[in-house]
């Protein structure tokens, strides 16, 4: 008997760049095969390494700016001199087959998800100092002194916003970050709105 979900759960994941989303998203989707990651779009040019579909869809401004004009975006943002957006049909049709959707964005897109889906689920992720947060950008070696230094004070205005938050969670050890996180979705989909379906077999 399948406990496969009516409706998928929406989840949004916000930190402060550097702190280490990708890797700890990249071993969550591992543990929860139900689990699928949103692909935002962006203006920004790839990393090294970077696939266009796979760690974004790479458009120009003008692409980004009609899509805004057209309704296509669930939430969008500039962040250091680049917009971010997520595409709202993709998601819903995730949504829909009953995949929960994890959103990396930042804190004006959570903002624009939760006015617009109150359900979301807003998760966001800190390191364990300040120091430790400038150590990984440096260590990263992708970005000149006045971006990183650009992103750092990005990074104390969004720690103010935590509170909008439901849950936070300390990337100190990958392993334990990624345990909360799976911890956190195990709980969330436990919630009795999540399980009515459940709920037939009884009747």
């Amino acid at each position: 008997m399948t406990n496969r979900k009516e409706k998928g759960q929406l989840i949004v994941l916000s930190g402060p760049s550097g702190v280490g989303k990708s890797t700890v998203v990249a071993e969550l989707m591992g543990l929860r095969p139900g689990l699928r990651f949103s692909v935002s779009y962006t203006t920004r040019g790839p990393r090294m390494g970077e696939q266009d579909g796979v760690n974004y869809h790479f458009v120009t401004r003008e692409e980004f700016q009609r899509k805004i004009r057209d309704g296509e975006l669930l939430e969008y943002a500039s962040y250091v001199d680049h917009d971010y957006g997520t595409g709202e049909r993709e998601v819903q049709e995730m949504l829909d087959r009953g995949q929960d959707v994890l959103l990396d964005i930042e804190v004006n897109g959570a903002r624009q998800v939760r006015a617009r889906r109150p359900d979301a689920l807003l998760i966001f992720i800190v390191p364990p100092s300040f120091e430790e947060l400038s150590r990984r950008l440096h260590r990263r070696n992708t970005d000149s002194e006045a971006v990183i230094q650009d992103r750092l004070a990005k990074a104390k205005a969004e720690l103010e916003c935590v509170p909008e938050y439901d849950y936070l969670v300390v990337n100190d050890k990958v392993s334990q970050a990624v345990e909360e996180l799976h911890a956190i979705l195990t709980a969330a989909e436990c919630r009795v709105e999540n399980r009515r379906f459940i709920l037939s077999r009884f009747q």
